[in-house]
């Protein structure tokens, strides 16, 4: 059965279900067990699950992962929210250090069945509007995967909770009220795949997170101009699926890579990369987009000149198409 979810109502759903299925899965983190439930995607957990298995907990962001990470080697299967992403950089000991280390450690003898949920988006300002998803994609033993659709986001949040070694879980605040079908059922997206959504053979465009709704947005305009994009949404940030990226390289001639992040040594650049090691000495250009290299703004008006968005997408596309 399938009905229209919100992308907030998509992953409550999917932790419901998981909870239900798996006595294992507990849900801990800032918020989760507040009145508006973090955006609401954690509303009614507690009055369905308790407070054993629902519950707040302190600003105190090492402390509580490193908690978090021993609760998946006692053999829970923890989901641990810690809203703004920013603020993951105080726990990258006990992230990189310790639970995407174990498995390889301990000579697969152990594993960190551990979801870390993430939020990031702009209209926060620089020490809250942060997209940090590459710094954690550097990371052998990390997975990192940042969906733009109710139905990817429930599909995901399932396979990474099932998934026995930790993964980081993205979510762009802007796509909270993003509405698509959605199954009643339970069901996985697989953890390392990307999507083609829309088909196209003038250009590539490859979103990561937000940017692929900018980028479906920019269609009309390229439209216009008789440029018709096709448009791959990345979904996977660690694995990086590159056989769906390199097709449409090939056919395409020209790639387009924008990131809800800088560009600086970042998703963008490691997918150019990759296609030109695979392709070798090929015709295909390339070109990125994302913030502007400087520290996130907190002016509105600055942002316009800071972030990606459909007529930027739209323009850069052109100059390279004509």
């Amino acid at each position: 059965m399938t009905r229209k979810l919100t992308f907030t109502e998509a992953i409550n759903e999917a932790t419901a279900q998981e909870m239900a299925r798996d006595s294992n899965v507990v849900l801990l983190g800032l918020g989760v067990d507040d009145e508006r439930g973090l955006q609401g995607t954690t509303i009614g957990l507690v009055a369905k699950f308790g407070p054993e298995r629902v519950f707040d907990t302190p600003l105190a962001e090492e402390g509580m992962t490193g908690i978090a990470v021993g609760m998946a080697q006692a053999g829970l299967r923890p989901i641990h929210n810690h809203a703004r992403m920013d603020f993951l950089l105080i726990a990258l000991n006990q992230i990189i250090n310790v639970a995407a280390k174990s498995h390889y450690m301990y000579g697969a003898n152990t594993h960190i069945p551990l979801v870390v949920r993430v939020l990031i988006g702009d209209g926060w300002g620089a020490q809250h509007s942060q997209g940090l998803h590459a710094l954690f994609a550097h990371i052998p033993g990390l997975k990192v995967v940042a969906p733009t659709t109710p139905y990817d986001a429930k599909g995901c949040l399932i396979s990474a909770i099932r998934d026995n070694n930790p993964v980081i879980f993205v979510e762009h605040f802007k796509l909270y009220s993003q509405i698509g079908e959605v199954p009643k059922e339970s069901y996985t997206v697989p953890l390392g795949v990307s999507k083609l959504i829309q088909e196209g053979k003038d250009i590539t465009i490859i979103g990561v997170s937000w940017s692929v709704a900018m980028s479906l947005s920019s269609i009309k305009i390229l439209q216009e101009h008789n440029i018709q994009p096709e448009i791959i949404d990345l979904l996977s940030i660690s694995p990086i699926n590159m056989d769906l990226i390199i097709d449409s390289a090939k056919k395409t001639g020209r790639v387009l890579i924008v990131d809800s992040a800088w560009t600086s040594c970042g998703i963008s650049a490691e997918i150019v990369s990759r296609i030109v090691e695979k392709v070798g000495n090929s015709s295909i250009k390339f070109q990125r987009l994302g913030f502007a290299p400087v520290p996130c703004p907190n002016s509105i008006s600055l942002e316009e000149a800071f972030y990606p968005n459909p007529s930027k997408i739209a323009e850069v596309a052109l100059k390279m198409v004509h």
